[in-house]
């Protein structure tokens, strides 16, 4: 297998080619020690500049070995989305151990994955036709940027690279087989959003929010959003509702009580559970042993495994896009 190294990190290979993956082939990168374009994307894509209404919308194509695919998105960063995520994946894959996972990354600007799956400084390998094999840990399929770049280096791109390398990490990683695909959007309502719902089938979408205003507003736009794109929205989730006193055991409403709730029978969407702010769910993230697996059977686990169960259950029936004759 050819080791994919876009880090930019080894001073031996600092001044020498290694191939990296385009959409039309293999691209050679020079001058490694930056990390300014590691998937070799083009500033200038005479083919993006065509309008649409020229060319039209690209059309959806299953991900090759992908069943169903599930978005895990909220309006405002903060609000313990990609936490959310993880645990959603490891949930599904704990609930039913017979079911294979994967868990993509789709925050180009703040990859967070890495660090939470416990797989900082690892990097994909290729596959014998050029893809990109997701890299493992606690038996669950990942892929993000943080794979390809340094941790602490910022991504400086524009609207249509962050498009193009999202495209990259949909169509150019060996996926399949896998029951379930989770992805961790990135915040808002932007070019990553609007490139997933037209790129790929999904499923059903899982919305992120505390219980503040200021983020309930932004929720609101997401839910919307992903109607205006026909992707269904499964439900919400009311992160970091509670807090529980370690000492006196008193609850405290830190962000509001109730907010998520009310906002939900508004959009006639339905609370899938309620995450209650935890200093275990936050320390365990951050030491990359995220709470389904390093204390399943603590009562914040059995939350996520409940939305687990939740998310599952609503998804549509799975029909095989190329049935066979």
């Amino acid at each position: 297998m050819l080791n994919l190294n876009v880090f930019g990190i080894a001073s031996s290979i600092t001044n020498r080619c290694v191939k990296s993956l385009t959409c039309s082939g293999i691209y050679c990168i020079r001058n490694l020690s930056s990390h300014d374009n590691p998937l070799g994307i083009h500033s200038t894509d005479k083919r993006r500049a065509t309008p649409l209404k020229e060319k039209g919308l690209p059309k959806k194509w299953p991900i090759p070995g992908v069943k169903q695919i599930i978005l895990v998105a909220s309006g405002k960063g903060g609000v313990g989305k990609s936490t959310t995520a993880v645990n959603l994946a490891l949930g599904i894959a704990a609930n039913n151990k017979a079911l294979s996972v994967g868990l993509l990354d789709a925050d180009i600007y703040g990859p967070s994955i890495p660090r939470m799956m416990n797989l900082s400084g690892q990097q994909p390998e290729l596959t014998h036709k050029n893809l990109m094999k997701p890299v493992t840990n606690f038996g669950i399929s990942c892929m993000s940027m943080g794979f390809l770049v340094d941790e602490t280096s910022p991504i400086v791109w524009r609207g249509l690279m962050v498009m193009s390398a999202v495209e990259k990490l949909i169509r150019q990683v060996s996926w399949g087989p896998l029951d379930y695909l989770v992805v961790d959007m990135p915040p808002g309502t932007g070019d990553t959003q609007l490139s997933i719902s037209q790129l790929i089938p999904v499923d059903g979408s899982v919305i992120v929010s505390t219980p503040q205003d200021i983020a309930l507003m932004d929720a609101r736009r997401g839910a919307e959003m992903f109607k205006k794109v026909n992707i269904p929205v499964l439900g919400l989730v009311q992160n970091m509702s509670v807090f529980n006193c370690p000492k006196c055991g008193h609850n405290t409403h830190i962000f509001g009580e109730d907010g998520v709730k009310n906002v939900a029978d508004e959009l006639g969407i339905d609370i899938l559970v309620d995450i209650p702010l935890h200093l275990n769910i936050r320390q365990m993230s951050d030491d990359g042993t995220p709470i389904v697996v390093s204390d399943p059977e603590s009562d914040q686990a059995k939350a996520y495994k409940d939305l687990a169960r939740e998310v599952v259950k609503r998804l549509p029936e799975y029909t095989d896009p190329f049935p066979k004759r």
